[in-house]
């Protein structure tokens, strides 16, 4: 039954007032970038509005919602409003939306990660303060539906409600046929819109029809003969994006440690050249940097990439190992079995294990990137007769949380030992913790880190014959790289092999370290600029044909181990 009432409480009102608006507001706020606070912009939400439009129907035929359908509504939009927040905070923090089939995967990893970043009360104090904060966000909805279900047993409340929210309801139909009237800025997208998405997208990822097209033309031929004889050391540093560039206050902080590396490619007789390509990734998803570049076609997902490593396909590795080189992984963020390592055709792989560090973790990551260097250097490097060798390189200092940060060893033999940085000399950098509402101080400083080990590791070798190439793996997460970041990372190569240098100018390059905008290529087409640049393709042969190791056999690997979901 309904209650009549010509003049209901002031305190009705109120309630009713503060319980529409909060929720509306709990499905319509924004992101604060770069926080993961929200704010409001005073929009509707068309789902409270249809929740309260049926309410009022239901109240008007004497069938108010019951307690338990009020509780069950509760949960509902305790869901909803979940929705809402991953839709506006992924993007603004991470730098894309959710994808729940690829990306629920990777959950574990990143929750491990953080957990090791953390401290224990950090943990437990924010576990508990998640766990009231939902509760409490239950509590205030059922408490918002309950005092809006009452005011709808009053006959005027429940008239005017019903009637201004028939008139929204079609005014926000009208605005999703014509894009042009003026009431549809009224309104934020619509949150089941973001659940329909997601199960479209999961439908997508598990159709038969949604393989990818992986077909592209073989990597072509180089004679290397503008580098040959010469070691080739390719570094995917981690999260090293163009925002160390473009953003003022991170270029200002990084001058240092880019003229310290200037300074030490000049000393040590060789040259620079650099330019910008476009990531296939953003934020995360180093692998699919890794994939796209070593195998020359655009892996944009884990889909692609899952399908790319049962394929029979030559990659870069396979290149440098057709010319005589032996090929390497190093690789200290692997920590497990990795049977995709077979995909690219390593002589070896120096994972987590392999490289054996005894000295203190830093950090989820644990082994710093001198260490790694270092052993390269003893078990590879420093053999007096050997073949050229080619290294793949991806770094981990410099992943999110981007702390704490090794200091920097002088003495590289000393990085070999049980207590690479002294009895002390690691215990100011271990306390060192991330900032996570200003992420930004702790990056600058693990991207200084990381160029400052490679300035160290061009004085170390100063006499050989190198080619270092240097490519950020993808730009930081937006927290970091800000709003409307672009996916593009610098790449430098470093070298003292006049016509490579020549030739890498011609390509798009430019001498120094900081290149201009835009980008000369994706990532994956970087490849055969860079194998075009190696040396001239070799003249066709009558003779029997070069043979590469098959991309599925398996080489002789040391502890090969799996990618981090984490990253």
């Amino acid at each position: 039954m309904t209650t009549e009432s010509a003049q209901p409480s002031w305190r009705l009102w109120v309630a009713l007032g503060l319980s529409l608006y909060g929720l509306s507001s709990l499905l319509s706020f924004y992101n604060v970038w770069p926080t993961p606070w929200v704010t409001t912009r005073h929009h509707l939400s068309i789902e409270v509005l249809a929740l309260v439009l049926a309410m009022a129907v239901l109240s008007a035929l004497g069938r108010p919602p019951a307690k338990r359908t009020l509780t069950l509504l509760a949960a509902l939009l305790l869901v909803l409003t979940l929705g809402r927040y991953a839709e506006v905070t992924a993007p603004a923090l991470y730098g894309r939306r959710i994808n729940l089939y690829w990306d629920a995967p990777h959950i574990p990893g990143v929750a491990a990660m953080l957990i090791q970043a953390a401290s224990g009360w950090q943990l437990l104090l924010a576990g508990a303060g998640l766990l009231g904060g939902l509760v409490a966000l239950f509590l205030a909805i059922r408490w918002m539906l309950a005092s809006t279900a009452h005011a709808l047993t009053h006959t005027l409340p429940r008239r005017l409600i019903m009637g201004a929210s028939l008139i929204l309801v079609l005014l926000f139909v009208a605005g999703r046929i014509d894009r042009d009237l003026g009431p549809r800025k009224w309104f934020s997208l619509p949150v089941t819109q973001t659940y329909v998405e997601q199960v479209r997208f999961i439908g997508e990822a598990m159709s038969a029809d949604a393989q990818p097209d992986l077909s592209a033309p073989p990597l072509p031929e180089s004679s290397f003969d503008r580098i040959a004889g010469a070691d080739v050391l390719l570094v995917f540093m981690e999260s090293y994006g163009v925002t160390t560039l473009d953003r003022p206050e991170y270029a200002e902080a990084l001058e240092a440690s880019r003229r310290r590396l200037a300074e030490t490619v000049a000393r040590t007789g060789r040259q620079v050249v650099s330019a910008r390509v476009t990531s296939p990734t953003f934020g995360s998803g180093s692998w699919l940097a890794h994939m796209s570049l070593l195998s020359g076609i655009e892996v944009q997902d884990s889909g692609r990439y899952k399908l790319l490593i049962t394929r029979d396909r030559e990659t870069l590795v396979h290149r440098f190992a057709d010319a005589g080189y032996r090929v390497l992984g190093l690789m200290p963020g692997i920590r497990m079995a990795w049977p995709e390592g077979a995909f690219y055709g390593y002589d070896a792989i120096y994972d987590a294990k392999g490289l054996d560090y005894r000295g203190p973790e830093f950090g989820w990551w644990r082994i710093p990137d001198q260490y790694a260097l270092a052993v390269l250097d003893r078990e590879e490097l420093s053999r007096r007769e050997r073949d050229p060798v080619f290294v793949v390189f991806p770094t981990i200092t410099s992943h999110a949380p981007f702390r704490p940060v090794a200091p920097y060893q002088p003495d590289w033999q000393t990085m070999l030992g049980p207590e690479p940085f002294g009895p002390d000399g690691a215990a100011l950098a271990l306390r060192g913790k991330p900032e996570w509402l200003k992420l930004g101080v702790s990056y600058v400083e693990a991207v200084g880190y990381a160029l400052r080990v490679i300035s160290g590791f061009l004085e170390r070798r100063a006499q050989d014959d190198l080619v270092l190439i240097i490519l950020g793996d993808h730009q930081p997460a937006s927290s970091v790289s800000g709003p409307e970041a672009s996916q593009d990372v610098p790449v430098h190569v470093v070298a003292s092999r006049p016509g490579l240098m020549q030739a890498l100018e011609a390509e798009g390059f430019t001498p120094g370290l900081a290149p201009e905008p835009p980008s000369i290529a994706p990532m994956h087409a970087l490849t055969p600029r860079l194998l075009r640049a190696f040396g001239e393709p070799p003249a066709p042969s009558a003779h029997s044909p070069v043979v590469s190791a098959a991309p599925g056999s398996p080489a002789p690997q040391a502890n090969v181990a799996v990618r981090q979901a984490a990253d």
